[in-house]
């Protein structure tokens, strides 16, 4: 018996594609590969999620008829590289996938990102199918083709727009997804909450513990909503020229909390949490927003157990990392802030104030400083 699919519809002139949502597991993947059968293909994959998911993923392929070779990848953040990268790539071509097969990507972001990288690059573009099996991936990274490595100046300021041709996103694969991780991604639910508006910010509020038990139909149900908001706002702007830079919302300060604790350390989510409260101090201190916009963040995050303060970081790696953020132009720092819940707005401020936001944030709480 099939699950019941929700399907989101991203609308793009060069042609979109579906989002499909299942309560399931991957059982339902098979149609969605069935245009590539018989075509020389690849499955892309880490050691942990190929442990849970990987050779139900392969039967999906092979039920389809298309013939497959599966790579691997070492888990974590530090796959997102160069080294990776080219070893992806050269892999892809020893296996001769040609330029009409597909490269399925069955992971969370990092499998995500590095794979739709290789597939926009391999023999100058192949297909690409997102099968995301963490929560941040299904609401998020996943969907819209932003791909992306890291380098020593920062996180994904590598990278390359490549749309996928379908994202199936099944929420009965999380069931394995360790609690952590789980945790981390209500960090991009929360995102999306303050950017809609009250009722769904009311709605993730009252759901987040149904959510952390992996309630099937809850969270198919919110990976739907997020889902339906990530693909309006890429319809109305694919490459991130104007109104998607909303979806930046807490990755200014997030970011920059990664690169400076060290990738790893955080979770993408968790560093998203606490870079949400970063933006709605800064709302604040603006005069922006009412100064209630940030406890009420703050309980959003902490009502599901997420970080609302960095560990103790040194000033000046936050500083420098906040100067080589991908969103900054020559001379500016382009915040995503909030006049309210489901009002948010971009502000461009001068990079030399990069020194004065820090001082707020530290009087907000939010970053503490080791050394100087």
């Amino acid at each position: 018996m099939t699950s019941p699919i929700q399907t989101v519809d991203l609308r793009l002139p060069g042609g979109g594609y579906p989002i499909l949502v299942s309560p399931g597991g991957l059982e339902d993947l098979t149609p969605v590969l069935h245009p590539w059968a018989g075509v020389p293909s690849a499955l892309v994959t880490d050691a942990n999620v190929d442990h849970h998911h990987g050779e139900a993923a392969a039967d999906a392929l092979r039920a389809a008829g298309v013939p497959h070779q599966r790579f691997v990848l070492e888990p974590g953040e530090q796959t997102k590289c160069f080294d990776q990268l080219q070893h992806l790539l050269d892999g892809l071509l020893a296996a001769d996938v040609p330029r009409d097969g597909v490269i399925v990507a069955l992971g969370g972001g990092v499998v995500g990102d590095l794979t739709a990288l290789a597939a926009s690059l391999l023999r100058r573009g192949v297909a690409c199918v997102q099968v995301p099996t963490s929560l941040v991936a299904q609401v998020d990274s996943a969907i819209g083709g932003k791909t992306a490595i890291n380098s020593g100046a920062g996180k994904n300021l590598v990278g390359t727009f490549h749309q996928p041709r379908a994202v199936f996103a099944a929420t009965g694969v999380l069931a394995t997804l360790p609690m952590a991780e789980l945790r981390a991604g209500m960090g991009e639910v929360i995102k999306y909450a303050l950017l809609d508006g009250e009722a769904l910010a009311r709605e993730v509020g009252g759901l987040g513990p149904r959510i952390l038990a992996r309630d099937p139909s809850v969270l198919a149900e919110m990976v739907g909503r997020c889902a339906a908001i990530k693909a309006q706002i890429v319809e109305q702007d694919e490459q991130e020229g104007g109104r998607r830079r909303l979806l930046n919302l807490g990755h200014t300060v997030g970011h920059a909390v990664e690169r400076a604790s060290g990738y790893g350390v955080l979770r993408h989510g968790e560093a998203v949490s606490i870079g949400l409260v970063a933006a709605a101090a800064l709302s604040v201190e603006l005069g922006l927003a009412e100064p209630a916009l940030v406890p009420r963040v703050r309980a959003l995050l902490e009502g599901v157990g997420l970080p609302v303060r960095a560990p103790a970081l040194r000033r000046s790696a936050v500083l420098e990392a906040l100067t080589q953020d991908k969103k900054a132009s020559a001379n500016a720092l382009r915040w995503v802030l909030l006049e309210d819940v489901g009002r948010p707005v971009i502000r461009p401020e001068p990079m030399s104030r990069g020194g004065e936001f820090l001082d707020i944030f530290a009087r907000a709480g939010v970053l503490p400083w080791s050394t100087p």
